[in-house]
């Protein structure tokens, strides 16, 4: 792993999206635990698209204009459905409320949907390993896969932290269910605006 590929992905990371918004979402109105179940799920949400891009299925959707458009289409999809849902419970949910196992599995599952839907991430795969890959490497695809866990190592640690502050911020807005209110129906506004773009980019 070079310096480059490192801080190259780290910012790449830090820029806020839908995952990140997600876990922060996540961290505000439940505890942290909650945050870093997010976060393993947006985690876990990557490894289909390192898989198709490393095994060349980026390629195939590149040149398939109709298959990533459907992948676009159903990811936008499910964002305005997510961002519903989360715009029609704001405020509804209590800061400290219990999480159960069973909530901790749909928060994973959802985190999974979150990126799983996004072809913009095979694209961004498809582009950015084969960069940081060196010509004379004597596996090329182990050598990728390496950095692809790199990758989403540091996508776990950064989402949780982004979780974790979050939930730590929660605390003080236990007595204000307006201020609540507010961040939730701000994030469903910003994941509207991530459907909308993703629908209408036309890469």
């Amino acid at each position: 792993m070079t310096p480059e590929f490192f801080f190259t992905s780290l910012i790449v990371v830090l820029v806020p999206g839908t995952g990140v918004i997600y876990t922060v979402t996540t961290g505000l109105t439940l505890k942290w635990r909650a945050a870093l179940a997010a976060a393993f799920g947006c985690t876990l949400g990557i490894v289909p698209h390192i898989m198709a891009s490393i095994l060349g299925l980026s390629a195939l959707m590149n040149m398939s204009a109709q298959v990533f458009s459907i992948m676009k289409l159903a990811g936008a999809v499910y964002l305005i459905y997510l961002a519903w849902q989360m715009w029609r419970e704001a405020g509804t949910l209590e800061l400290n409320q219990k999480t159960t196992d069973t909530s901790f599995q749909q928060i994973i599952l959802r985190a999974i949907t979150v990126n799983l839907l996004n072809p913009k991430l095979t694209i961004f795969f498809f582009a950015f390993l084969p960069l940081f890959t060196t010509e004379d490497a004597a596996s090329p695809m182990l050598e990728m896969v390496l950095l692809s866990a790199i990758f989403m190592a540091l996508t776990f640690i950064v989402f949780a932290g982004y979780g974790i502050m979050a939930s730590a911020v929660r605390t003080y807005l236990m007595n204000s269910v307006k201020a609540v209110k507010r961040l939730q129906r701000t994030f469903a506004v910003i994941l509207a605006g991530f459907a909308v773009e993703l629908a209408l980019s036309e890469n």
